[in-house]
């Protein structure tokens, strides 16, 4: 069995509701961001605002993101949700 992972949003947006109701969808997404978070460049970037949360000594229910140049803490919601659908 593996690990149980982050605690389920109660109150989830668009996309994450999306992905509780279409299990197929949920694994193929699961599966494409499995390739793209294990490239050297991701772990490195992880790695970094890992070491910085470190620092700070950052809760784990609030994100630290990328905004100007800085690294600010940030709502974790509103830093992965941002963009979204409207990029595209």
């Amino acid at each position: 069995m593996g690990r149980p992972g982050p605690k389920l949003s109660k109150n989830p947006g668009k996309t994450a509701r999306y992905y509780r109701n279409n299990p197929e969808a949920r694994k193929k997404h699961q599966e494409t961001n499995k390739k793209i978070n294990s490239t050297p460049e991701k772990k490195a970037y992880r790695r970094n605002l890992l070491k910085i949360r470190r620092e700070r000594g950052t809760p784990s229910n609030v994100d630290l993101s990328h905004k100007n140049g800085r690294i600010v803490q940030e709502d974790r919601k509103t830093n992965r949700g941002r963009g979204g659908a409207k990029r595209r």
